[in-house]
């Protein structure tokens, strides 16, 4: 992919400034693609979007025009208080999926931005669809509160491509809605099962208190920094004996992993149960696994590396645009393949294209 394909895409999105009382000096297009360049090489702000354009004017002339060089930090906040996030989201997002692969497990979860409450609404809560091999956001939706998920997780999925995936989800989506919409997507599930559905979780509970150990077990073992965590996972496919099971679409297994961290002398035991559709247990132990993506390698980056906690950004769309270009230049950081990069941490690779635009362009291509 060249450069110019990401500008074709970004100009799809409808510009939200008025044009009957003046002319435009800035291309929207252009205000974009200098945001995204500036977040990608640790730009934080718009301040930061107008130095980073100003130092790199000459080769961002090379693909984009510019007609009345940089903007000011006073246009980019402008901008992005007005475009709209969802359009802004459908545009990139759905460049990524071109990545995605078959059969892969799409982890769904919400973060909340704390930074982004103002005297006009709450902080948002952003629910998010990520792809955990390829670790790409497929899509998102925001929320006001994180109550809201759970109506926003089924708007999601039917406007993401899951089928042939497995989509895994915490305890707050384990709702029949939920379960029923990602079976009508053509997918499969594992969500996590707690006392929000009390009775299906007491029963799942007690089966596997007494009869655990007469079923297969699938094990792992991780060891590194003075810790070790051994998991099993077991999968019950027999599910003749629970009452209510034909209300939960596609129900095929219940599901247990048990995990136990042993750090220096003290050893801990975590338990959790699932729903799911799937009946291999290696499957299962796979998606288990793979949830963690969307906490790891996804949340976790935004705060740590890409400190959106602490953005400043409150007013009208500004938190949720900015969010969304975050993350994809998360997802560019993390697939680039060049490789004077290809084994960096993503601080260190975000620390190289900010001093060698050729770095820059690898990230930008993917």
């Amino acid at each position: 992919m060249e450069l110019k394909e990401l500008t074709r895409r970004l100009e799809k999105v409808e510009d939200p400034r008025r044009t009957s009382h003046g002319h435009i000096l800035h291309k929207l297009v252009d205000i974009l693609v200098i945001a995204l360049c500036c977040l990608i090489c640790n730009g934080t702000d718009f301040e930061d979007m107008e130095d980073f354009g100003k130092e790199r004017e000459e080769w961002l002339k090379t693909f984009l025009e510019l007609p009345n060089g940089i903007p000011s930090s006073d246009t980019f906040r402008r901008v992005f208080e007005r475009i709209d996030p969802d359009a802004l989201a459908e545009c990139l997002y759905d460049w990524l999926a071109n990545n995605r692969k078959e059969g892969s497990v799409i982890a769904i979860d919400g973060k909340t931005i704390c930074g982004s409450a103002n005297h006009k609404h709450r902080a948002y809560h952003v629910v998010s669809a990520f792809v955990a091999e390829n670790q790409i956001t497929l899509g998102e939706i925001a929320t006001d509160e994180k109550s809201n998920e759970i109506t926003a997780v089924p708007e999601l999925l039917r406007t993401i491509n899951v089928e042939n995936s497995i989509v895994t989800a915490d305890a707050m989506s384990c709702q029949k809605e939920i379960v029923r919409t990602i079976r009508e997507e053509k997918a499969d599930y594992v969500i996590a099962l707690k006392g929000n559905q009390h009775a299906l979780f007491e029963d799942t509970q007690l089966y596997f208190q007494h009869f655990a150990q007469e079923l297969p077990k699938h094990e792992t073992l991780e060891k590194g920094h003075g810790r070790i965590e051994k998991r099993e996972y077991r999968l019950l496919t027999q599910l003749d004996w629970l009452d209510g099971r034909e209300s939960w679409a596609g129900l095929n297994g219940l599901g247990i992993a048990t995990s136990t961290v042993t750090t220096g002398e003290e050893t801990t035991t975590y338990t959790r149960y699932f729903i799911t559709s799937l009946t291999e247990l290696e499957r299962f132990a796979y998606a288990v696994r793979k949830h963690w993506a969307i906490e790891n390698e996804l949340h976790w980056c935004l705060d740590v590396i890409f400190d959106e906690d602490d953005s400043r950004a409150r007013k009208d769309n500004s938190p949720l645009n900015l969010n969304v270009l975050r993350k994809i230049a998360l997802s560019l950081c993390k697939n680039c393949k060049d490789k004077r990069v290809a084994k960096s941490s993503i601080q260190k690779r975000r620390n190289r294209a900010a001093l060698n635009p050729d770095v820059l362009s690898a990230i930008l291509l993917g």
